[in-house]
């Protein structure tokens, strides 16, 4: 890319960070998903674990997994007063660790963005709930 080129990008939209952020957590290559994160950033993943890297939800989804992705449906995009927060919402498919397949697994992640870096990060979804009926237990 020229110089040019590079002067005339416009910045990415909270959104598009988000997006982003999420298209580079599916490879998975955490470390240039971090590049959309302020460093320290707490990422709370399901089950309320806590991570400060992207490399915390790569490793636990490592032994959930053997590999996932997401459907991003829609970004909705709630701007504040010096932050936005933006909601990914779709569905998870993949393999179980047991190489079973699954898909249809609803996602919800929140993020709060500020100074075009994501500062924030939670993460809902229903693994644990097709776990439970994977099992035979109606919970």
């Amino acid at each position: 890319m020229s110089v040019t080129a590079k002067a005339d990008a416009r910045p990415l939209s909270d959104a598009e960070i988000v997006e982003a952020y999420l298209t580079a957590s599916m490879i998975p290559d955490p470390d240039a998903a971090a590049a959309y994160m302020k460093p320290g950033t707490v990422i709370t993943f399901t089950g309320g674990r806590e991570f400060d890297h992207p490399r915390g939800p790569t490793g636990f989804n490592a032994r959930r997994y053997r590999w996932v992705k997401k459907r991003m449906d829609r970004f909705d995009v709630c701007p504040g007063t010096g932050e936005t927060v933006v909601y990914s919402v779709g569905t998870l498919y993949g393999e179980w660790i047991d190489g079973t397949p699954f898909e249809g697994n609803r996602y919800v992640d929140r993020f709060v963005v500020k100074g075009g870096q994501i500062v924030k990060m939670d993460v809902w979804n229903d693994s644990a709930e097709q776990i439970l009926l994977q099992r035979g237990i109606e919970a």
